[in-house]
């Protein structure tokens, strides 16, 4: 078996760089985090939930994650407006992602503590 020359790659082809540009934006990783752990949850909830993001922003967000069919918008026609967002199939692959990451932040977070 050869040695992979990096001057012969490329890292746009990769299943890395793929995913990165679906899950990479300041509030996509955390969208997809709250939807995780709560399951079905209407925006304001969403909103509420992470603080400090606009509504623009958490709209704008949602949408491009809907658009990458990683979470389902389930509007009902009623007054006020009902919206619910949850994942799809395809986001609920990601969940062994987002449980390894809680799993390394915990570890960390804890022994960095304990070192200070």
């Amino acid at each position: 078996m050869s040695a992979r020359c990096i001057s012969q790659e490329c890292l746009e082809t990769t299943g890395f760089s793929y995913t990165l540009s679906l899950i990479s934006g300041k509030y996509k990783m955390t969208i997809l985090y709250t939807l995780m752990e709560f399951g079905v949850v209407r925006f304001n909830e969403m909103k509420k939930y992470i603080g400090g993001i606009s509504y623009k922003t958490l709209s704008a967000t949602l949408k491009e994650l809907e658009a990458d069919q990683l979470i389902h918008r389930e509007e009902y026609p009623q007054i006020p407006p009902k919206v619910e967002y949850s994942l799809t199939e395809r986001g609920k692959t990601l969940i062994p992602i987002l449980d390894s990451m809680c799993e390394w932040g915990d570890l960390n977070r804890i022994e960095c503590a304990e070192i200070q």
